[in-house]
């Protein structure tokens, strides 16, 4: 088949959770004998310009292309999504499949002209603290009608989508979760000489410095946790930099706090393979792809309780309920306290989460979806 993604911003980049979606789907793909375009956002990284990569026109197989786009607050997604919309209408592709409830609102264009046409649903991101308001609240609202009424098929990650999909419109999706792969431990090197962190002495937060990510209520419960292990604080800024301002703010009022920016490559893999616990304390949730992986490298995880993290770890990690920063605090003080019970959960942790999301099964359902 022939078949064109966008909706992401670039591949190959770590810059979100779709940026990862898009580049194992659309590589295994390829391997299997598909023809892949992915229509990457021109513009600068969002984490900063100093993260910018070559513009690669193809990558592992998958074919690249820059699409014009607005590089300011609030556009960037709106117009790469209108021309790659148009690029794929006029294409001799099979399927169009577009990324996140935002750009699905060109979903119409491609359809017209006979497109078969994919949606999936990352998540609701109108739930999300910057799309509470103005026009960007009106446009992914109206992306996800126009999914609603012109993709020949949605798809969720998670069983709650699914049902608020069904019970708000009437409408059927189709439940395909992220998926994972089993990675190599990596010993402590580069995060030793960078910031002085070992194996077990540290807790590890990893994402986007917005709001949603409930990093605020991490620092604010680890600040009571009585205990020598430092807390870490890896994420870059995503049109979120007086949130991440506030963060840096309470950061300064601990010193066993450390806030390294964004990270990727060697040192995330470091990072992943050394803590002691893994943190994930959000409020809104697509399926969150770091749970996967922290728990792919065999952590003892503490998530809220939304359904998107609850239905990922279901037995095998510690759960708060959401915004509790006293209940957080609590489980935090009770795994340093009980090196025993933290160790039960890492042993489980990683045969669990990669028998249960393996990217090969989820493209071969993608794939399936397709035909």
């Amino acid at each position: 088949m022939k078949i064109i993604m966008f909706g992401h911003k670039r591949i190959p980049s770590r810059e979100g959770g779709v940026e990862i979606v898009v580049e194992e789907l659309s590589t295994r793909m390829v391997q299997l004998g598909h023809k892949v375009l992915c229509l990457n956002r021109d513009g600068h990284h969002v984490s900063g310009r100093e993260f910018d990569t070559d513009a690669l026109r193809e990558y592992r197989g998958v074919l690249l292309k820059r699409v014009p786009t607005l590089d300011k607050k609030g556009l960037a997604a709106v117009s790469s999504s209108f021309f790659g919309a148009i690029y794929a209408a006029f294409s001799g592709v099979d399927v169009v499949h577009i990324h996140a409830e935002g750009p699905a609102f060109m979903c119409w264009l491609p359809k017209l002209l006979g497109k078969k046409v994919v949606v999936t649903v990352h998540g609701l991101d109108w739930q999300r603290q910057k799309w509470q308001k103005g026009f960007g609240s009106k446009y992914i609202h109206a992306g996800e009608k126009m999914a609603v009424r012109f993709a020949d098929e949605i798809i969720v990650l998670s069983r709650n989508v699914q049902l608020y999909f069904r019970e708000t419109y009437g409408r059927e999706t189709k439940w395909i979760p992220n998926g994972v792969r089993k990675p190599e431990i990596e010993d402590a090197r580069h995060i030793t000489e960078d910031y002085g962190l070992k194996k077990d002495e540290y807790i590890l937060f990893l994402g986007r410095l917005v709001p949603e990510k409930g990093v605020h209520y991490l620092l604010d419960a680890f600040r009571h946790v009585k205990t020598d292990k430092k807390l870490v604080i890896a994420g870059g800024v995503s049109d979120s930099d007086d949130y991440a301002r506030m963060l840096n703010e309470q950061a300064q009022k601990d010193d066993r706090v450390i806030m390294t920016g964004f990270i990727q490559g060697q040192t995330l893999a470091e990072l992943y393979s050394n803590a002691y616990v893994y943190v994930q304390p959000s409020d809104v949730e697509g399926m969150p792809l770091t749970l996967l992986e922290a728990m792919s490298y065999g952590n003892c995880c503490v998530v809220s309780d939304i359904p998107e993290c609850t239905e990922v770890v279901e037995d095998k990690a510690v759960v708060f309920p959401r915004g509790d920063i006293s209940a957080l605090k609590s489980c935090l003080q009770r795994l340093c306290d009980d090196p025993v019970q933290a160790e039960t959960y890492k042993k489980e942790a990683q045969s669990f989460i990669c028998e249960k999301y393996n990217w090969d099964d989820v493209t071969e359902k993608t794939l399936e979806l397709y035909r």
